[in-house]
C-alpha cells in the first residue's frame, strides 16, 4: 500500500472508530476491539489476562490472511484458537506496526464493520 494512501486510510478508520467508541484509539485498542469481535461474546468485563488473550486472537486473525496462522476452532468456553503455519519475518517495530495496521484496514474492509 502506498504510504500516503495508507496513512489516509488508517486515519479515516481511526476517526470512524473514535466516533463510535470514543477518543484515544491506538493500534492496541483496535486489536482489543477486533479480539472482542472475533470472540463473539459481546461486551463484558474482561480480566487482564483475557484482554491479552483477546489481542492475541486479533493478531492471529489478522495475520491468518497472510498465511502465518490458521483457525483451528473454539474451545469449550467459546474462545478461538489458531495454529502457527509460518514463522513471522524479522521486522523492526515500525515495520511490525505497518503490517498490523495494513491488516486492520483490510479486516475492516472485508468485514464491512463500520457501516
Amino acid at each position: 500500500m502506498l504510504d500516503i494512501e495508507f496513512q489516509r486510510e488508517w486515519r479515516e478508520l481511526i476517526d470512524r472508530l473514535e466516533k463510535r467508541f470514543g477518543e484515544g484509539m491506538e493500534l492496541e485498542t483496535v486489536l482489543f476491539l477486533i479480539g472482542v469481535q472475533e470472540l463473539g461474546q459481546g461486551h463484558r468485563q474482561f480480566k487482564k489476562h483475557e484482554k491479552l488473550d483477546l489481542m492475541h486472537i486479533a493478531i492471529c486473525r489478522l495475520l491468518s490472511r497472510y498465511g502465518y496462522y490458521e483457525f483451528e476452532g473454539v474451545d469449550a468456553e467459546g474462545w478461538p484458537h489458531y495454529r502457527v503455519l509460518a514463522k513471522l519475518p524479522k521486522l523492526n517495530p515500525k515495520e511490525q506496526s505497518q503490517l498490523m495496521k495494513e491488516a486492520v484496514i483490510e479486516y475492516f474492509k472485508d468485514a464491512d464493520l463500520l457501516n
